[in-house]
């Protein structure tokens, strides 16, 4: 396909929407009726996530769940990349995977929080900016227990991060609108942390 005959607009809307299509797989629901689970919005945090379908007992469907997430968010941006797309075109591409997920059009727009969608989209900017958020996750999870606090931490630094490895640009923006969209999906899990409420990591869903 000649690249050229396309206008950045029209390029920056097509590639958002096919984008935004992937993002739209709820791979939490799609693994958990594989493995014959209840909906992860049923139960838990009823987030549509790896975490909450941790919460079902099954660990195999909340990896499942957590590589496949991360790869409709990684998988679109490296192929914009590879087909030599500028930046601000790749920026919009991994938005629009990250919205799709928060969004999706196949699933009455009721989706999940975007933390393992965004790190894939980070992975897809840049390997060693994904590979440092997703260390920051790590850390904050291993110390304290909560993932609702380790993916706060990440977000609240992906941006630094970005901005200070690689230089302001288009990638900065993209990551500075997902860390903000991402903050503000776990409102309810912030008001949990701030009464001691929040479940940690692994504790099964309350029938």
């Amino acid at each position: 396909m000649n690249l050229s005959a396309f206008d950045p607009l029209t390029l920056c809307a097509l590639g958002a929407v096919i984008a935004y299509l992937i993002g739209s797989l709820s791979f939490a629901v799609i693994v958990s009726r594989l493995f014959g689970l209840d909906d992860p919005r049923s139960y838990g945090s009823g987030n549509p996530g790896a975490t909450n379908v941790l919460r079902s007992g099954n660990k195999a469907a909340a990896i499942l769940t957590l590589v496949f997430d991360a790869l409709k968010g990684y998988v679109p941006v490296v192929i914009a990349q590879q087909m030599g797309l500028n930046e601000w075109v790749v920026t919009v591409v991994g938005l629009g995977a990250f919205i799709g997920h928060l969004w999706p059009v196949f699933f009455k727009f009721e989706g999940g929080k975007g933390v393992a969608t965004a790190a894939g989209v980070l992975l897809g900017f840049a390997p060693a900016l994904g590979g440092a958020v997703l260390l920051v996750w790590i850390t904050m999870a291993a110390v304290f227990r909560y993932s609702s606090l380790a993916a706060l931490t990440a977000a609240l630094s992906a941006p630094l991060i970005q901005a200070w490895g690689w230089g302001v640009g288009p990638a900065t923006v993209g990551t500075a609108i997902m860390s903000v969209l991402l903050i503000w999906r776990h409102e309810a899990n912030i008001r949990k942390l701030l009464s001691g409420q929040e479940s940690k990591l692994g504790q099964k869903a309350k029938t």
